[in-house]
């Protein structure tokens, strides 16, 4: 089967590859995925996208004309694809659900652990040679409430990691998870996680439902001075109303490794541009903030979980067309 990459970088080729060993004719293009671009995959069966590729109608239309009949998405999120447009076009869309939950957790806590005790802060110091401590001043963990907000299997691991440096954790999701509802944590509904909890983490989907789930209303029901961590998906936060309550000190640390506006932005050296994006520029001013750029899945172990599952779908596709991995339409 071809498949046209769209979003490629190196390390793409690289692991990709590898696992494929041949069974796929692989075409790889660093361009983002669009109406206008869609026109690379002429003459291939399958595409192969990832979270910033524009793929709602007006692109699967075109692509439907050139033929492709499959989008295989390297990532779990599936938010950027009208599922709908392609059940229509008859185009069938899969996933990897799961390559690396360690990866995103741990990545999570690494957020935490820098930016409380102000670690990036202390190594450029110290780099300059001022070893003073002013400003550098962190809290404890342990005995501190966590919510945690989507319980899967990041979720979880989390949650997990939270409990082990002594936290009582709270949890909101549509389904309880037995295994933490073993270890101790409690359910609660949205209004008591966000006025109970010291730092919020946040692991669900982005859906309808959840879009700015942190928003100005939600953030006054908060602790002042809370800490909110989110390596999920950046259309979770409203970030004008983030960025107020960062002001007012409502919000008392900030740790993202999403950004809603993300897509003109990160996976790109934009080192010797200006920021166009106001409101980005702006949240990386504070010095309680810390701001990385969709790097929680990347370590070696989730890039070649990735490429074995993705080509993986798109074997079960070429053989049966049709996959246990498919997204349809809610």
């Amino acid at each position: 089967m071809k498949v046209v990459f769209f979003s490629s970088k190196s390390y793409d080729e690289q692991f990709f590859n590898a696992a494929n060993q041949g069974r796929h004719e692989l075409d790889f293009h660093e361009t983002k995925l669009s109406p206008k671009s869609a026109a690379l995959a002429e003459g291939a069966e399958a595409i192969c996208i990832f979270v910033n590729d524009n793929c709602g109608r007006e692109t699967l239309q075109r692509l439907a004309n050139f033929g492709v009949r499959y989008i295989a998405l390297r990532c779990a999120g599936f938010n950027n694809v009208d599922l709908a447009a392609a059940q229509e076009l008859g185009i069938k869309v899969v996933r990897v659900p799961a390559y690396s939950p360690h990866a995103v957790a741990e990545h999570t806590i690494a957020l935490l652990l820098t930016l409380n005790r102000r670690i990036h802060r202390s190594y450029n110091r110290v780099r300059e040679g001022n070893f003073a401590l002013d400003g550098l001043v962190g809290f404890d963990l342990n005995g501190l409430t966590v919510g945690i907000i989507g319980t899967g299997k990041i979720g979880q691991i989390v949650a997990q990691l939270f409990q082990a440096f002594g936290c009582k954790i709270l949890c909101y999701d549509v389904s309880q998870n037995e295994e933490l509802l073993s270890r101790g944590a409690e359910y609660v509904d949205l209004d008591t996680l966000f006025s109970e909890s010291d730092i919020i983490s946040l692991h669900c989907p982005l859906l309808e439902a959840t879009h700015h789930l942190i928003d100005e209303n939600a953030i006054s029901k908060m602790k002042r001075g809370v800490t909110i961590v989110n390596t999920s998906r950046g259309g979770l936060i409203d970030t004008t109303a983030v960025i107020r309550a960062l002001k007012s000190g409502q919000i008392g640390n900030l740790a993202i490794d999403v950004y809603e506006e993300e897509d003109s932005l990160f996976f790109e050296d934009q080192s010797a541009k200006v920021l166009q994006d106001d409101t980005f520029a702006r949240l990386l001013t504070f010095p309680n903030v810390i701001v990385t750029g969709h790097q929680a899945f990347f370590t070696d172990t989730a890039l070649t979980q990735i490429a074995s599952v993705t080509l993986g779908n798109l074997s079960e596709l070429e053989e049966s067309d049709t996959c246990s991995r498919e997204v349809k339409p809610a």
